[in-house]
């Protein structure tokens, strides 16, 4: 562990680097032995060391930035010079096991035992903006303060880095792979990952993927294994619309996920997301809620025009209650928005940029209503054993 001093000059600037998180792991770069020294001459110059975990790691301008700030604002200090180095195996591997604390080398992160609560966001058809509501929730999760991760699950049709503005002019941010450690980027305060980011320098907007049912489960089992989310509140899974491959995938892989089905309020639609709803108790999981998207478009004078009819949410809703799996709500019905949609082609979530816009509004409120099944300890196996006598 790296030697520091909590008096005097160097002790005031370790004590301002606490305060510098990596933008990825969002943990004190100091907590993770990403710096290697400080020292504060007699003149109040300060010369601080840190150690970036690969050669071309994308936050280095950031991490730099941020130390020399924070440096800068410690008592006494005069002046900032910044020595950018990077870990050498050892030192990565002592990294890797910080983050990963005492969990092991390939860790379940999501398994029946973690508290993290997942739920998948599912829909019956395609065009029910099933992404966009996702990305939405995610955001407006994380600005409630929620720990939130956002795994993009629709390989063939991934758009969750668009509309999170990490894809623009035909590239996407990728994560940071430090040795079999993938670090998901941070947008909008949301982990994510997507198949999108490991295409290389492809242009996303001109790349399919297309394989079959095995690469598909092992894209998400990757996923769920070598992508280091770190302590989640909540993990998002953006599914592919239907009841195929990757459905009965995660099934598997996350039987104790929850899942929220999206609608839109017509009734070809509702008949469709019943049935993937379906798929999802067959595996064991439970639906918690319906969410009807695409709801009536507001007109100047004040009336609503119902473009794709009505009452499609509350059907699917009332479908899917019985008295075996009680009742599922209907947790909100988002209306139609030219601003939403916008700020989804922007990589600007609406729900950021124009609370007030009535879609956002709504997405905001429906993830404040999710907050209130947060996760906990109860119906938990503690693994502590009582000993009599």
């Amino acid at each position: 562990m790296t030697d520091r001093s909590d008096f005097g000059a160097e002790g005031a600037v370790w004590r301002a680097l606490d305060g510098v998180s990596d933008p990825e792991i969002l943990r004190p770069i100091t907590e993770l032995g990403m710096v290697r020294g400080v020292a504060v001459d007699a003149a109040g110059r300060a010369e601080v060391s840190i150690l970036l975990t690969i050669a071309g790691c994308p936050a280095a301008r950031r991490i730099e930035a941020d130390v020399r700030a924070a440096a800068a604002s410690a008592p006494g200090v005069t002046g900032v010079a910044v020595d950018v180095g990077v870990m050498t195996p050892a030192e990565r591997l002592s990294f890797i096991e910080r983050v990963r604390g005492d969990r092991g080398a390939r860790p379940q992160q999501f398994g029946p035992d973690s508290l993290t609560r997942v739920i998948a966001v599912t829909s019956g058809k395609g065009g029910v903006g099933k992404s966009s509501l996702t990305t939405g929730l995610a955001v407006a999760l994380a600005e409630q303060g929620v720990s939130v991760g956002l795994i993009d699950a629709d390989v063939f049709g991934f758009s969750i880095p668009g509309l999170l503005g990490l894809s623009r002019d035909g590239r996407t941010v990728q994560p940071t792979r430090v040795d079999d450690m993938i670090l998901p980027p941070v947008a909008h305060g949301v982990k994510v990952v997507s198949i999108g980011m490991f295409l290389g320098d492809a242009d996303p907007r001109s790349t399919a993927v297309s394989w079959r049912g095995p690469m598909l489960h092992r894209t998400i089992e990757q996923f769920l294994r070598d992508v280091w989310f770190g302590d989640l509140d909540v993990l998002l899974l953006d599914l592919p619309p239907g009841t195929g491959d990757i459905a009965i995938s995660i099934g598997q892989l996350l039987p104790q996920a929850e899942v929220l089905v999206v609608t839109t309020p017509q009734e070809a639609a509702a008949d469709v997301a019943v049935r993937s709803a379906l798929v999802a108790r067959q595996t064991g999981q439970r639906v918690i809620g319906v969410v009807e998207n695409m709801a009536g478009l507001a007109q100047p004078d004040g009336s609503v025009l119902d473009l794709f009819g009505s009452g499609g949410g509350a059907l699917v809703a009332e479908r899917l209650s019985d008295a075996e799996h009680g009742a599922v709500p209907l947790l909100g019905s988002v209306p139609l928005s030219p601003v939403f949609r916008a700020g989804g082609d922007a990589g600007a979530p609406t729900v950021l940029a124009d609370p007030a816009d009535p879609a956002a509004a709504e997405v905001i409120r429906i993830a404040a209503e999710l907050t209130r099944g947060g996760r906990g300890l109860a119906g938990r196996p503690l693994g502590i054993r009582v000993r009599e006598g």
